[in-house]
């Protein structure tokens, strides 16, 4: 009977993947996803049995029949979502701190720092940009900000002469990079593994060798093609900006002080273990304050009003999405009894090497929402590997941040990668082709920096 229940999970799973390959609704898709295998969990009588911990005394009692399937509909369509809470309100701060360094100047008057370099040191100026949007997404997150810096840095990049393909390869994997230390990132992953831990010395120092891995390959990167920066090419890529309103405004009047300000909030954890939403207040705080946008009462009362609506609004989707991910991976762990025996005959328990060789291998199914993308179809994937309980939540995390970084780095789905080749004009081929092995090279590396750190 189990091995009939686990096999329609499967195929439903199948089922699910194939919905969102094909552009799906990944938040409805998983509310679905969410009642089949409540359904399925009833059926197997994985709903039959719970434990409920007395209000009042304390009492740890196990429960079955009605009560315990009303239990088991609370926990899968309520308390988890309710306990959700708290990282949402982590990842709206995280999204509001985006919005500050970008409508208070600084991350525009970092950018066109850089572009003072110009095209007699190509590769010096090359090299800037990546280190400039790295140090910006450091804190900052969304599509919202990946734009507003974009469009200032990738024409600095084509003015020194890159192909378009390969300014935005190096531009979106110089934006993946950071992630690994990004607390608005890091929350997402948490949604998987509740137990994992920025302020954990053995991440940060995961998430920095990571991070300084994936940014030296893009700097290999660009210096591999360094032979296609010809003056050809500058023309051609000047003209193809003509057909852009680039835009042309003054360098926002901001003190150099403020461009420290993007890694105040992971200084804030790293050294003083902060927790992510007072660092994140502090940070937005500061970056008022030294960028003369707290001049006037009113001035900071609206700069603080606009941004925090406008953070909210580029997060508005994923904050839905992440909720109704909740209710999924509460029905994963009702009926986790259910596959748990057949994935630990699959999946190397407690074998950290193994797993780690199989995701470097297996890292492109990461791609187009597959089945190692947290954010895609991966989810379930992800939701059913935390059950197993085969290996801590932070071991777990970094080994799945790996791979979902390879698709938020180079993925066509990647609602900012979508972004980058429609305003460049880059054929998804062409994206594919830099991107998809440069990153495979990184993540493989990097899921043997996790069991280097971890092990």
């Amino acid at each position: 009977m189990n091995t009939l229940l686990v096999i329609l999970m499967l195929l439903s799973f199948v089922i699910f993947v194939y919905y969102i390959l094909h552009n799906g609704n990944m938040t409805i898709g998983f509310l679905v996803m969410a009642a089949v295998w409540t359904i399925i969990g009833f059926a197997g009588g994985q709903l039959n049995h719970a434990v409920i911990t007395n209000a009042t005394t304390g009492k740890v009692v196990n429960v079955t029949g009605l009560t315990a399937i009303i239990t088991n509909l609370k926990t899968i369509f309520n308390d988890k979502i309710v306990a959700y809470g708290g990282t949402i309100v982590a990842i709206v701060f995280g999204s509001w701190f985006g919005r500050t360094l970008v409508e208070s100047g600084i991350a525009a008057s970092i950018s066109n720092a850089v572009a003072k370099f110009g095209e007699k040191k190509k590769m010096l100026t090359a090299t800037l940009v990546v280190a400039v949007t790295a140090l910006i997404f450091l804190s900052a997150y969304g599509v919202g900000s990946v734009v507003a810096v974009g469009v200032i840095l990738l024409p600095v990049l084509l003015n020194i002469g890159i192909p378009r393909p390969i300014a935005l390869t190096a531009f979106t994997v110089s934006v993946g990079a950071p992630l690994y230390l990004n607390t608005v990132q890091f929350n997402q992953f948490k949604a998987f593994f509740p137990q994992a831990n920025f302020a954990d010395p053995k991440y940060i120092k995961f998430g920095f060798i990571a991070m300084v891995i994936q940014l030296i390959f893009v700097i290999l990167f660009l210096f591999i093609n360094k032979r296609k920066y010809t003056d050809q090419q500058i023309s051609e890529n000047r003209e193809f900006l003509t057909t852009k309103e680039i835009d042309a405004s003054e360098t926002p009047n901001v003190s150099k002080i403020a461009w420290f300000i993007p890694l105040v909030p992971v200084a804030l954890s790293m050294i003083f273990k902060m927790e992510s939403v007072a660092a994140l207040l502090i940070a937005i705080i500061l970056a008022a304050l030294v960028t003369g946008q707290a001049k006037s009462w009113k001035k900071f009362v609206d700069f603080l009003d606009g941004t925090a609506q406008r953070g909210v609004k580029d997060i508005s989707g994923l904050i839905t999405f992440l909720l109704i991910l909740m209710t999924f991976q509460g029905v994963a762990g009702v009926n986790a009894d259910l596959f748990t025996p057949i994935f630990r005959n699959i999946i190397p328990q407690h074998n950290l090497l193994l797993l780690v060789v199989g995701l470097g291998i297996l890292a492109p199914l990461a791609l187009m929402r597959g089945p190692l993308m947290a954010y895609g179809a991966g989810a379930a994937t992800v939701a059913v590997l935390s059950s197993l309980n085969i290996l801590p939540d932070s071991v777990l995390l970094p080994l799945i941040s790996v791979a979902s970084i390879f698709a938020i780095s180079t993925d066509i789905t990647q609602s900012w990668n979508v972004w980058g080749m429609d305003y460049l004009d880059v054929k998804s081929g062409q994206f594919l082709k830099h991107g998809v092995p440069l990153m495979w090279g990184v993540t493989f590396i990097n899921q043997f920096v996790v069991w280097i750190v971890f092990h």
